[in-house]
């Protein structure tokens, strides 16, 4: 028998609000990393990441294996999704009814002897990922992806150009805001006016202004209980009503005693969360102000898998590799099959991006969680992921982001709780 052709897949996948619409990318390449032998990529429709980045291992498995149909091979997977490749390993159980026939029949494809698994930072699967997006990006014009139209293989090394765009996660305004500030800057004559401070002279017009509002205390809260979009979906406690009459009370004041929220403008729209904490606060302010509430999926709080209802304290005896890996990477996610902190950031932003189109020149009060508006913070402040770790968020808190035509976003508030004193 000839000895086995080694081969690495690289696979990822990817979902534009999770569950939105999804695409995979997947790439065989030579034992050194250093040849591209097949490429593949696919829009799935609507579907989950997790569901994408299973499609996308199955699709680069298959692929390695129609490469040397005659020949054994041994393939090492490299993905930056922690679950599949912990769940893959066999480390982890498959509890969710989505995944099982997805993960048999990836196993189905090679012996599972001839096959290993390795998680990798996110920035070392650009390839991947580069494709899974181009899937997405064919399928929001109606088409599926073209090999002729791959530009995945630019992700080789080339030559840096003088002033390269700032990179950021997925839907990150910081890149789109630089380069239409390059535009503006190279169609301006030189006798033009300057910038002035943080904007251009040109007027941007509105912004769309997100006040965004943390959820009042459910009986998890004082506790300091993990409390995801995994768990109970706790109600609101006494205390945790009592904020939501204090916040509703603020936004609907004509006048009121706190700065923060005299120049708030008129709240013309409530967004919030599905989960039930949020839905109670987001009608306590409802009722105040006469307006609905629509509801988006993609405000919910993170899935904190294994560790819903735990303390930090329970969970570091209980899984300690598992939580020093999570506090360690925003890609890692927490036992279980949990989110990690990077597809929340995914899942938020595409949830971000619709609302700002939803919300131009408007007003909108977000009603959600913790990690999605210190993410919501984050991103607007171009700050690393670990900066989610250094934040104070109250229960009730009111923080303000805008969002001008430029892709420029503005902070104006974090952690305000001066209405509920």
């Amino acid at each position: 028998m000839p000895a086995p052709r080694r081969l690495v897949v690289e696979a990822d996948g990817g979902s534009r609000g999770n569950p939105g619409p999804a695409g995979y990318g997947a790439v065989v390449l030579d034992p050194d990393g250093a040849q591209t032998l097949a490429e593949a990529a696919e829009y799935i429709g609507v579907a989950t990441n997790n569901v994408a980045e299973y499609k996308g291992l199955i699709a680069g498995l298959k692929a390695a294996k129609a490469l040397f149909p005659d020949v054994p091979v041994q393939v090492h997977v490299r993905m930056d999704s922690k679950l599949v490749v912990e769940q893959m390993s066999g480390r982890w159980k498959i509890k969710h009814p989505d995944m099982k026939p997805l993960a048999a029949e990836a196993s189905s494809i090679l012996p599972a002897s001839s096959v290993t698994y390795e998680w990798i930072p996110r920035n070392e699967n650009k390839h991947a990922d580069r494709l899974a997006n181009e899937a997405m990006d064919a399928g929001r014009r109606g088409r599926q992806w073209e090999p002729s139209s791959s530009t995945a293989a630019l992700d080789s090394p080339r030559p840096t150009p003088a002033a390269a765009d700032p990179a950021g996660p997925p839907g990150d305004p910081v890149a789109g805001a630089a380069k239409v500030r390059a535009a503006l800057a190279a169609a301006r004559p030189a006798s033009a006016a300057p910038q002035v401070g943080w904007g251009v002279a040109a007027d941007l017009g509105a912004p769309a202004t997100f006040f965004l509002l943390r959820h009042g205390e459910t009986a998890l809260t004082p506790e300091k209980r993990f409390s995801g979009s995994g768990g109970s979906d706790p109600e609101l406690s006494a205390a945790g009503r009592h904020q939501a009459a204090c916040a509703a009370e603020a936004f609907a004041a004509a006048a009121c005693a706190a700065e923060a929220f005299a120049a708030r403008g008129t709240v013309q729209e409530i967004i919030s969360s599905p989960l039930r904490r949020c839905r109670e606060t987001a009608a306590a302010v409802a009722d105040r102000l006469g307006l609905e509430v629509r509801i988006e999926d993609g405000l919910r709080e993170t899935d904190f898998g294994a560790w819903e209802g735990l303390t930090f304290a329970e969970v570091r005896e209980r899984h300690g590799a598992d939580l020093t890996a999570w506090l360690g990477s925003a890609d890692t996610a927490p036992t279980g099959g949990g989110e990690s902190f990077a597809e929340v950031a995914d899942r938020v932003s595409a949830a971000r991006d619709r609302l700002i189109a939803r919300c131009a020149g408007r007003t909108a009060l977000l009603v959600t969680h913790v990690t999605p508006i210190k993410t919501l913070v984050r991103l607007a402040l171009g700050a690393p992921p670990e900066s989610l770790f250094r934040m104070e968020l109250s229960p009730a808190s009111v923080s303000t982001v805008a969002y001008y035509a430029d892709g420029n976003p503005s902070l104006r508030l974090l952690n305000d709780t001066s209405h509920l004193r």
